[in-house]
């Protein structure tokens, strides 16, 4: 994983929410520019109860 994310999933989930609000008009977007495995990120989130919603562009 990128070392500017975190690791805690409750901390990603903040960040990765906010980017995607501020900055990204998809997961795959953010992925690509964070060169972070998307699948990763789906996983660390999924440990939460948190999906990705692409209608949202949020997990939620």
């Amino acid at each position: 994983m990128d070392m500017d994310l975190p690791k805690d999933p409750v901390l990603l989930l903040s960040v990765v929410n906010t980017e995607l609000r501020d900055y990204y008009p998809s997961l795959d977007a953010f992925c690509e520019d964070k060169q972070v495995g998307k699948d990763l990120i789906i996983a660390m989130l999924k440990s939460i109860d948190y999906e990705y919603n692409s209608l949202k562009n949020q997990f939620v």
